[in-house]
């Protein structure tokens, strides 16, 4: 039987190539765009899934009113966790990843993933290890833990365990080499252990290292966060005031409220309300809308087979109704449509996996990972697809086939029930609605990234570089760090401008990728306020063309400009509620400064985040110059390529160590709004795909309906009626489910692209225009779809229906 099954399926193939070919292809594109979906799902779920700690352990994250979420934390939280009991141990880390060089016999390799934790840390990400063991691996300041993969490019076949290497200035002993299992939110290539001295500093901040805790019962977690909330917003609070000369409750006014939060590590990747973890957060929104879109069009492949099948069935009507008469049961017929159902998914499923294959290096580009089609989860959940796929897909068609009546269908009467018709109409509805969702939400995501793209930033990054400096770890042993560093940035300024294709040279501790959001006090007339202070050097501003609006900028005749003066901004005006800003004094770090000019709001950050108050001050000012680690090139327009080719030549000679590494400061900030970039792309390459699997579902129901209308085409051509109006009565039913398709999908659009829109600062509002050009597009392709149907219907030669009349 089976294999009279199959020879009826390859028959019907060969006969209904287009149908055929639009059932495997439509099926293959949603079931496609699913198995991507998946495998990012897969990906971004996995992130600690090896780590059997993720529930015990938890990072310590502090927030203060009208700042953002912090992931240092303080030392003077230790003595209040060591007696806590629900704490099992904890974890101090310096500030994540470092970058530098491991030299071994001569033998030098970069490592950019290098991170400085207690000798606990292997109790918190416990990583196989494969040489050595994670006891002694970093149990003092002289040992060092490393990767497999760093072991393999720096000691290649050697064992590396007792070898000597030189990090970060200081020589070390390997101790062990490990393996990260999976996905981690710390992956580091080497480990070491130099906290000891700075977590016995005895340092009072409030915000200085990362702080891990492993806790014995979860579910008591709130008492520790409240016992470290208390210590904050206690005793801080109290020796700050006592420093300053004011009551606990004055200070706490001023500088606000401490919120502590509890994070499990299991939380970190998808769920974290900061980039806690150097490996950063997973973009949760990005997957569910991937996910959701995914199912969607899996949704409309299925409902897009279920209409070709039904279209198709006049076809078979007869063949179902000899079969009856021949004594087959209505169950053999359904069985029977439901294994050719099986045989296209399968079909489907192959060609599917073949497109993510062919596609998937694109793919990855997109996202920026690694994903490979491997992994039994993954067989699972296609087998799971596989499964809806035919149930939903097949029983339908199915059931609808064999209802078929006998002596109606061999008669040459196919009509079927009202209800029946209704459900095939609302499918097509269904699928307009989704067509419309597409159309018009990717018109409006194209429209804020487009006006991302071209927003007046308030300054302009086009001709300027941004190249990372590293200065020898022997100029920060000079007795003035600051002045000594400030010199050395000034001979390789004057180096840089005798570049001929070199405008102008400046510094500052301001950086234009959207990663520094933090905020400082400053203090005016008694009052704190929470703002970004950042120290520039002469000619910074000006460079990158930010606007003096009242007042002047840092000037290089004004000695008073690297000791008591600073600019703000209109935010910083504005929340300081200062009338004539020139001449007044704020205090920052301890430092007395008299604003001597005010700029035009830019933004620094990610089109998320508001223009934050931000002052300006010379890198001299308060003697911050030893932090100074990239130089900012503006360069002349013309030949580009070889003025970075000769700065190029000239770094090599200032900086040994580490490669050339420049980028654009225009580029820098798009990079803030990329994942927006890619949702566009998608939805756009999305909107292609649903438009053409609607089109293949309105293609066979037009077909469908006007098969079964062709007697009544006929009788009317032969009564006298006009192409004209033949096509009008032919296409009206579909204009009109074009409408309702349209309008059911527009509460729906417009609630979720609002709250898209929800997460920019800087946004566009939702007008009409999308709306009526989404409605336009819909009923142009609708037309041209029913309207060649209607036409090639209209030129059949009408004796075929008539002659047995």
């Amino acid at each position: 039987m089976l294999l009279n099954y199959i020879k009826i399926f390859i028959y019907h193939l060969k006969q209904n190539k287009l149908f055929s070919f639009l059932n495997v292809s439509g099926l293959a594109i949603g079931i496609a765009g699913l198995i991507f979906a998946l495998l990012y799902w897969n990906d971004e779920q996995s992130y600690n899934d090896w780590n059997p700690e993720k529930e015990k352990v938890y990072q310590v994250l502090v927030q203060l009113t009208d700042m953002p979420v912090f992931s240092d934390c303080s030392l003077f939280l230790k003595p209040v966790l060591d007696k806590d009991s629900n704490v099992e141990t904890v974890l101090y880390a310096d500030s994540w990843y470092q970058k530098d060089k491991i030299i071994y016999n001569g033998k030098k390799e970069l490592v950019d993933k290098i991170i400085n934790v207690q000798h606990n840390f292997f109790s918190f990400f416990p990583f196989k290890i494969i040489n050595g063991d994670a006891i002694s691996a970093i149990k003092d300041d002289s040992s060092i833990a490393i990767s497999d993969v760093i072991a393999k490019r720096v000691f290649g076949n050697e064992n590396p365990i007792g070898k000597q290497i030189k990090c970060l200035d200081q020589m070390f002993i390997v101790r062990a080499v490990y393996h990260i299992p999976g996905n981690s939110s710390i992956a580091p290539n080497a480990i070491m252990n130099k906290m000891e001295k700075l977590v016995t500093s005895g340092m009072t901040a409030p915000f200085v290292f990362k702080l891990l805790l492993k806790i014995k019962d979860p579910s008591k977690i709130e008492h520790t966060r409240k016992s470290l909330e208390n210590i904050y917003n206690g005793d801080f609070i109290k020796r700050i005031a006592k420093q300053e000369g004011f009551t606990p409750e004055e200070m706490a006014k001023k500088i606000g409220h401490f919120t502590v939060v509890m994070e499990p590590l299991s939380k970190a990747r998808l769920h974290s309300i900061t980039d806690g973890y150097p490996e950063g957060r997973g973009n949760y929104q990005f997957l569910l809308i991937m996910a959701g879109l995914s199912v969607l069009i899996l949704i409309l492949s299925i409902v897009n087979y279920i209409n070709l099948a039904t279209a198709n069935a006049i076809k078979r009507a007869k063949e179902v109704g000899v079969r009856k008469i021949v004594g087959a049961s209505r169950g053999n017929i359904i069985t029977q449509f439901i294994f050719e159902t099986i045989l296209i998914s399968s079909l489907s499923i192959l060609l599917a996996l073949v497109i993510v294959e062919l596609t998937l290096p694109y793919y990855n580009d997109f996202l920026g990972k690694n994903l490979m089609i491997i992994g039994s989860q993954f067989y699972l959940q296609l087998i799971l697809i596989f499964v809806i796929t035919v149930l939903v897909a097949g029983v339908f068609p199915s059931i609808y086939v064999s209802n078929f009546e006998v002596l109606k269908v061999l008669k040459g009467d196919f009509g079927r029930s009202k209800s029946g018709v209704w459900l095939r109409n609302g499918m097509l509805i269904f699928q307009f609605a989704i067509a419309t969702f597409f159309i018009v939400g990717s018109h409006i995501v194209y429209q804020q990234v487009s006006y991302l793209t071209n927003k007046d930033l308030g300054y302009k990054g086009d001709q300027v570089i941004d190249v990372s400096l590293h200065f020898p770890s022997s100029d920060y042993k000079a007795e003035n760090i600051g002045k000594n560093i400030y010199n050395k940035y000034s001979t390789i300024r004057q180096e840089l401008a005798k570049i001929n294709g070199v405008e102008q040279i400046s510094t500052g501790l301001v950086c234009f990728d959207g990663s520094d959001n933090s905020l400082g006090g400053v203090l005016y007339k008694d009052e704190l306020f929470k703002e970004r202070t950042m120290a520039v050097d002469y000619g910074m501003l000006e460079m990158i063309k930010i606007k003096v609006i009242n007042g002047r900028g840092l000037e290089q005749k004004y000695s008073s400009d690297t000791i008591s003066s600073v600019l703000i901004n209109e935010t910083a005006q504005k929340l300081m509620n200062m009338e004539e800003p020139i001449g007044q004094e704020i205090i920052i770090k301890q430092r007395k400064l008299k604003i001597i000019g005010v700029i035009k709001d830019f933004n620094l950050l990610s089109p998320e985040a508001e223009v934050p108050p931000m002052c300006f001050y010379h890198l001299k000012t308060v003697d911050i110059a030893q932090n100074i680690d990239r130089v900012y090139i503006k360069l002349k327009s013309g030949d580009v390529k070889n003025t970075i080719t000769d700065i190029e030549k000239l770094w090599a000679t200032i900086d040994t160590e580490y490669p050339f590494k420049y980028d654009f400061v225009d580029k820098q900030y798009a990079r803030t709004y990329e994942s927006y970039v890619k949702q566009k792309n998608l939805f756009s390459l999305l909107n292609v795909v649903v438009i053409g699997i609607a089109l293949f579902g309105l293609f066979a129901l037009a077909s469908y309906s006007i098969q079964r209308r062709m007697k009544e085409i006929a009788i009317r051509k032969t009564l006298g009626a006009e192409t004209n109006l033949l096509l009008k009565e032919l296409s009206k039913q579909y204009i009109l489910y074009c409408i309702i398709g349209f309008l059911v999908a527009l509460l729906p659009v417009y609630y979720l692209l609002d709250k898209w829109l929800e997460n920019f600062a800087f946004r566009i509002d939702i007008t009409l225009f999308p709306f009526v050009f989404g409605f336009l597009i819909l009923l142009v392709l609708t037309l041209i779809i029913v309207l060649s149907r209607a036409y090639q219907a209209t030129k059949t030669d009408v004796l075929k229906y008539l002659k047995y009349e």
